[in-house]
């Protein structure tokens, strides 16, 4: 098993990080064990972060790192953070409380989450969790992605800090065709951020582009 990125392994073309709470799975995802410790398959089918990975993007996830997750959804990728963040701790924002529940009991087991019920548009909602961030990222399948997007990182992100967003493009516009979608969208955040990183998702999500910037 080869680390690829900081606490990300890779072995026969598929994806680990060390187990923070061992002996349990989050999502279904394979166990196993390799020199004494247990890993988690990150299973890029279910992680569009994942699925970045393989295709070789460097998130610059660190251990130390202090994170805002928007669109955490049931909490898939934030456990994999999770893993990684042993040092660090993460913000997970999602809007839906049925969609949190999973959430909620993900972070009861590990202490390095902080699972928010709110509003990723109104990001002050949240401002006394978190006040500074190395890294925001975003999945959120909504019209004004990329407004979203630039609000946070004004707001949180760090001067040196990652962005890293998986922007959906029937999410965008149902009707046109994604490449252009793409476009609009990266031209959206080029008025804040340099794309440092860009992947389509293929073949684990179809229309997803995923992005890493850095603030000008």
């Amino acid at each position: 098993m080869q680390q690829i990125q900081t606490g990300i392994f890779r072995e026969n073309n598929r994806l680990y990080t060390r187990n923070a709470v061992p002996g349990e799975d989050v999502y279904g995802e394979k166990l196993v064990e390799r020199n004494g410790e247990e890993y988690r398959e990150w299973m890029p089918g279910r992680s569009k972060a994942g699925a970045a990975v393989l295709k070789g993007v460097n998130l610059e996830l660190e251990p130390g790192h202090e994170v805002l997750y928007l669109g955490a959804a049931s909490g898939t990728t934030v456990s994999h953070f999770s893993d990684i963040l042993t040092d660090g701790f993460l913000v997970a924002v999602e809007y839906s409380q049925d969609v949190a529940k999973k959430l909620v009991k993900l972070a009861e087991d590990r202490d390095n989450i902080a699972p928010i019920i709110g509003d990723a548009r109104k990001p002050r909602e949240y401002s006394d969790f978190v006040e500074q961030a190395d890294i925001v990222y975003q999945d959120i399948s909504q019209k004004d992605q990329a407004e979203i997007f630039k609000k946070n990182c004004d707001r949180y992100l760090k001067e040196d800090g990652t962005g890293l967003i998986a922007v959906k493009a029937q999410s965008v516009s149902s009707t046109r065709d994604p490449v252009e979608v793409f476009e609009e969208v990266k031209n959206k955040l080029r008025q804040r951020f340099e794309v440092v990183e860009e992947t389509t998702l293929e073949p684990h999500e179809k229309d997803h582009l995923f992005l890493k910037l850095e603030k000008k």
